[in-house]
Parts: structure tokens; C-alpha cells; sequence
């Protein structure tokens, strides 16, 4: 478990930084554009989305009510998977080292 955690804080601590820096240096609009006009910026767009679905899908599973589940997902959806490592890293956190609360949350 102590590795997962540390993969999930690194993961959340190189989003942090890496979103950061493309919020302060990038242009999102104008480069976006750029993006959505190659084959393969768009393959990589519906490649990342499809994870953050699935990825969503288990939280709303693991979660005991609606509304944190809606969060969540939102977050999910608009910052990737910065909010998936945060989300995985509480749940390790919370879990008092029970794998099966990690990946079942209420269903555990």
C-alpha cells in the first residue's frame, strides 16, 4: 500500500507542476486548436477521455452519495487525472490499509 500511495503523490505532485506550468506558459486556446487539428491530437483526446470515464465510473461505484460522486466526475472531466491521483490518494489514505475499502469504498 505504501507504494501505491507514493506513486499516487507523485502522480498528483507532477500534475500540480505540469499543470501549473501549461496554465502560466501555454496558450490553451490557440494551442488547443493546433491539437484538435491533428489525427493524432484528437486520438490522444478521445484516448484521455475514455480513461477519465472509466475512471469516473469507479469512483461513482466507491462513493457513498450522489453529490460527491457529481464533484468528482466533474473534477475527473476537467482536470484529469490530477484529480484521479488526488482521488486515489485519499482513498489509500482512508482505507487504515484495506485494500478492499481502496477499490469498494462503500461496497466493502
Amino acid at each position: 500500500m505504501k507504494v501505491a500511495k507514493t506513486i499516487s503523490l507523485v502522480g498528483l505532485l507532477a500534475m500540480t507542476g505540469i499543470l501549473i506550468y501549461g496554465f502560466t506558459i501555454g496558450n490553451f486556446m490557440q494551442e488547443g486548436s493546433k491539437l484538435l487539428g491533428m489525427p493524432w491530437g484528437i486520438v490522444s483526446l478521445v484516448d484521455l477521455y475514455v480513461g477519465f470515464a472509466l475512471f469516473s465510473i469507479w469512483i461513482v461505484y466507491r462513493e457513498k452519495a450522489i453529490l460527491p460522486s457529481i464533484i468528482w466526475v466533474l473534477l475527473m472531466m476537467v482536470l484529469g487525472f490530477w484529480a484521479g491521483a488526488l482521488y486515489m490518494f485519499i482513498a489509500l489514505q482512508t482505507s487504515q490499509g484495506d485494500w478492499r475499502r481502496v477499490w469498494l469504498g462503500k461496497h466493502a
